[in-house]
């Protein structure tokens, strides 16, 4: 195989000079090409390094240099040893959220502009779900309503409130539009973790919060097992919209700015009724 390409050719009409891309990370590309070529998924190895060294003809750090890039991004594990090398790895979303987050540093997000995008995008991702959910899907759906209502929980309240997430990711989970499940999915990661309330706010409107999500819950199970899309869909833009309006009277405001490490926040994911492709 011929070496890789190490140029890159400035355009005419620009004074400014474009940045080359270092050696390693124009392997990293080749690397993530060799990946999509090949169809890898989570799991399978890559070449050794050897072999990598020898199809790209560079040195022994360019290799280890690339593939710490990738590590670092997500998309493959590191092992040492004789049997060591690079494996490819599933970027978990907390991982993507600290991008996301480091993306969203110096702007100014709102509780408005979260709940602006939820509620457009959410009563399609739960109308979406609806031909794919499966019994099992629907224990999991009803599970979380009994975690998440107040008046059968005896988890804190605020605990109730970021469990009330879980409800939408396990729809999340049996839409089969990867990209509308991401966005949302990101979404209640940020719920979860970012949105904090007034300490002053009465528990009587969290319970309040709770027994609406918990009847809008149920309404939504109920017509999800009767396979009526659109009524899903006109009860969740109805669900989001009471949502809003809720975290607005607590007070709910994003915690500093959005430079949370993700590792150290990370909390348990719903359990839902299938498990990811």
């Amino acid at each position: 195989m011929k070496a890789l390409e190490l140029t890159m050719t400035k355009p005419k009409t620009s004074s400014l000079a474009i940045k080359q891309l270092k050696r390693s990370d124009l392997v990293a590309q080749e690397v993530k090409r060799l990946i999509t070529e090949k169809n890898l998924s989570p799991g399978d190895r890559l070449p050794r390094e050897i072999e990598l060294q020898e199809q790209f003809q560079v040195s022994k750090g360019t290799i280890r240099e690339a593939l710490k890039s990738l590590e670092v991004q997500g998309l493959i594990t590191i092992s040492t040893g004789p049997a060591g090398g690079g494996t490819i790895a599933e970027v978990p979303l907390d991982r993507t959220l600290q991008f996301m987050q480091n993306y969203l540093f110096f702007q100014e997000v709102t509780i408005d502009d979260i709940y602006t995008v939820r509620q457009m995008l959410e009563p399609e991702l739960a109308a979406g779900a609806v031909p794919h959910l499966t019994e099992a899907d629907f224990e999991a759906l009803e599970h979380s309503i009994s975690c998440c209502d107040p008046t059968q929980s005896h988890e804190d309240l605020l605990t109730q409130r970021r469990e009330d997430v879980n409800f939408h990711d396990i729809l999340a989970a049996a839409n089969p539009n990867p990209f509308l499940r991401f966005s949302c999915e990101l979404i209640n990661e940020m719920i979860r973790q970012l949105i904090v309330f007034g300490n002053r706010t009465p528990q009587t409107e969290h319970r309040r919060f709770g027994e609406a999500n918990a009847q809008f819950h149920r309404d939504i199970v109920q017509a999800a097992r009767a396979r009526d899309a659109e009524r899903v869909r006109v009860l969740m833009h109805q669900h989001m919209q009471d949502a809003a309006s809720s975290v607005k009277r607590m007070k709910g405001r994003i915690q500093g700015r959005l430079i949370l490490d993700a590792d150290t926040l990370r909390r348990p994911r719903p359990v839902a009724g299938r498990k990811r492709a």
